[in-house]
């Protein structure tokens, strides 16, 4: 079987023609994970962005519901402000509850930097859903779910109901407190 060679500028044509097609395939492959990395840049930049953006609305909302400025002087001021708001606008919704703000000569017993020990105090009070404790304490509401659910787990506190749980003391809960208040007394 004899083939025919056709003219020597066709064959050249069609290697020319076959080399600028590899090449075309490898130069579409480059360019499209070039522009695939750079979406996925930009979604996980988008995700980032989206974090800050929700961090910043919860902080704007914890700010909208304390509804006051923040004055100087005694450091509870901002406190007890936002809990007599909270105590006026009890009285208008049906499920608000009302948050005691902390006796100062109790509340001097307990180190500030533990929360726990508060949170034990706060609940030992009057039974509180984790949304009371968190604007007390002004802390964020994972750090407060957190907390809570450490206690709950520990068998600190009892929790009732569905979501928002409304804790109470256990009485681990109630000795943990005893001994803590007769080890931290502090003259007032």
């Amino acid at each position: 079987m004899l083939i025919e060679i056709s003219e020597p500028g066709t064959i050249l044509d069609m290697i020319v023609a076959f080399f600028v097609g590899i090449g075309g395939l490898y130069l579409f492959y480059k360019v499209r994970s070039i522009v695939n990395s750079k979406n996925m840049i930009g979604v996980e930049r988008l995700d980032y962005l989206e974090k800050q953006l929700i961090d910043m609305k919860i902080k704007l909302d914890a700010i909208e519901m304390q509804g006051f400025e923040q004055k100087g002087g005694d450091p509870n001021m901002e406190l007890r402000q936002l809990l007599e708001k909270l105590i006026k606008n009890a009285g208008q919704t049906p499920h608000a509850t009302q948050v005691k703000p902390e006796e100062p000569e109790l509340a001097a017993r307990f180190d500030s930097n533990n929360v726990v020990d508060r949170v034990l105090y706060l609940i030992t009070q009057k039974d509180m859903t984790s949304r009371d404790i968190q604007v007390t304490l002004r802390r964020s509401r994972e750090h407060t779910s957190r907390i809570m659910k450490k206690l709950f787990e520990d068998g600190y506190v009892h929790r009732t109901g569905s979501k928002p749980y409304i804790y109470s003391i256990t009485q681990k809960g109630r000795d943990r407190i005893v001994v803590e208040d007769q080890e931290n007394i502090i003259p007032v």
